[in-house]
């Protein structure tokens, strides 16, 4: 890649006191980021609970439960820019501490809440908070490991990520089948303590010497047309019609709102993100890539928890201990993906990986209500094993492209993508499932009373809610939701897998291939300098 990743001399050495203790920290770093992993997949396991009727849950619609996970999300990606640049600026220790109190905070608020009302308004609090985790993890990782183990240490920490994949839906799963719903969250407090207290006393502080602005303008800018775009998508599922005026006019409004703040990023002295780094290409594939795949993974994870739920009848543990072999395929293979990479080349890696993805979505269009469990977790295994082999390398690139100094811009960059396209994925293909379902169930709905009809027919689990009442003559209307569901996700799982092909392709064009990533290699020890392991 053409974007220096500091020439020598550029970047601050690694202090020989801090490299000692570098897998100690990041094994601190690990910590922090599984917290924030943790929160979101326990989320996806208990959201049939949480849209069951009080007292079992808070009675939350699909369309809430939906901005219950975004809230989170866009208040996430949109103050990802200014996190990264405050922790350049005044610390990433400093921020990194900050937001996991916030965290903590806000977990233990939404633990207590009553409504889906509160419960979107502390989410909100806890993605404020993990805004300021996540970046300050990847930024101090870069500060502590040389760039010849760069790609290792990344490796394990996108493995983390796998971690957290198995750990939040079992203990998601075990906390449910004891205690009430709200304990998903309130999981999270004693966790941050120990947080805390490791990091205040294993992270080194770092910041950029000649850091740059905060954007506050550009900061609001993203927020508001983050929200705007994804509330008209959830709308737009809401009302099964992308054609209404309350859909309409805040999609367009949004993407006119993401317009201007690319233009204004562009011509403002101080910009949350730097718009040239992406005139590289292979910078701008990575990122796309990050995108692309959460984008069609979340919006699958966000469905397969009411396939393995409502359809297929598990419990939350159970369908928690299915996913294992998805968390399984990332920490075996995760750390191990620069391995591959340094023999066959990051786009021929994640161009493979991206295919399997592909095609573990597009398995999800042959499911039914009596596919076999091997087959499931084989699924799993290969999504899996296709993240494994694409987050590391595209982090890499991200990371590596610009210099040490300014990795707190360099993370934000990352999550904020890897965040938005997640938030994309669960708005957009919620949208489409929620509107599939709405068109088939409606047929069914004929002996349904007319002040319950509207209702039944927005979600798999309204509609079984409605069955329940109905009594022995809402059977027919069981199995029907059953049929709507599979449907549904079917059309689903099919637009998810055009996405990750959508991916593949712009990572086999524009990912740099074997002869880049040796010539990249060869340059390290001009970017390295002299030996620093001396007694």
């Amino acid at each position: 890649m053409s974007i220096p990743s500091g020439a020598p001399g550029a970047a601050p050495r690694v202090p020989e006191a801090v490299h000692r203790r570098r897998w100690a920290i990041l094994g601190v770093l690990m910590f922090s980021l599984l917290i924030v992993v943790l929160d979101n997949s326990i989320l996806n396991v208990a959201v049939k609970t949480i849209a069951s009727p009080a007292p079992t849950g808070i009675g939350a619609t699909q369309s809430e439960l939906e901005w219950a996970i975004n809230s989170y999300t866009l208040v996430f990606a949109g103050l990802l820019f200014t996190a990264g640049l405050l922790g350049d600026r005044i610390g990433r220790k400093k921020v990194l501490l900050a937001g996991i109190l916030v965290f903590g905070i806000g977990s233990a608020l939404a633990a207590l809440s009553s409504s889906p009302g509160e419960l979107i308004t502390w989410r909100a609090l806890m993605g404020f908070g993990a805004a300021f985790v996540m970046p300050a993890t990847l930024a101090v990782l870069m500060n502590v490991f040389e760039r010849d183990e760069q790609p290792k240490a990344i490796g394990i920490w996108a493995g983390s990520v796998g971690l957290g994949i198995a750990i939040g839906p079992i203990t998601g799963g075990l906390l449910l089948e004891h205690f009430w719903w709200g304990s998903i969250f309130l999981v999270n407090v004693p966790v941050v303590v120990v947080a805390l207290v490791a990091m205040a006393v294993l992270v080194p502080d770092s910041k950029d010497p000649d850091p740059g602005r905060v954007d506050p303008f550009g900061v609001v800018l993203s927020i508001i047309g983050l929200v705007l775009l994804v509330y008209g998508i959830i709308r737009g599922g809401e009302l099964a019609s992308f054609t209404d005026v309350t859909v309409l006019a805040p999609l367009i409004g949004g993407l006119l709102v993401l317009t201007g703040f690319v233009w204004h990023e562009k011509r403002s002295s101080h910009p949350s993100i730097d718009i040239s780094y992406f005139r590289e290409p292979a910078f701008s594939a990575a990122v796309a890539a990050i995108a692309l795949v959460f984008f069609a993974l979340m919006g699958v994870t966000f469905f397969s928890a009411f396939y393995l739920q409502s359809v297929r009848g598990y419990t939350a543990l159970e369908s928690g201990l299915l996913i294992l072999p998805l968390a399984a395929a990332q920490m075996i293979f995760a750390p191990r993906a620069r391995l591959v990479v340094d023999r066959f080349g990051a786009r021929a890696v994640c161009t493979v990986g991206m295919l399997l993805v592909a095609a573990g979505l597009a398995a999800f269009a042959l499911f039914d209500a009596d596919t076999p469990l091997w087959v499931l977790c084989l699924v799993f295994f290969v999504q899996g094993t296709g993240m494994a082999h694409i987050m590391p390398p595209v982090t890499v690139a991200v990371m590596q492209a610009l210099p040490r100094e300014r990795a707190g811009s360099g993370s934000a960059i990352n999550n904020t993508f890897r965040q938005v396209g997640g938030a994309l994925g669960i708005a957009v293909l919620g949208s489409v499932l929620s509107t599939v379902y709405r068109g088939d169930i409606e047929g069914h709905l004929d002996g349904v009373p007319t002040a319950a009809r509207d209702v039944a027919g927005e979600s798999i689990e309204a509609t079984l809610g409605v069955a329940e009442k109905l009594g022995p003559a809402g059977k027919p209307l069981v199995a029907a939701a059953n049929d709507a569901f599979i449907g549904a996700m079917h059309v689903t799982a099919l637009g998810s897998a055009a996405v990750a092909l959508v991916g593949a392709a712009v990572v086999a064009l524009f990912l740099p291939g074997r002869p880049a990533v040796r010539a990249e290699r060869v340059e390290e020890p001009r970017d390295t300098g002299e030996p620093v392991r001396q007694s």
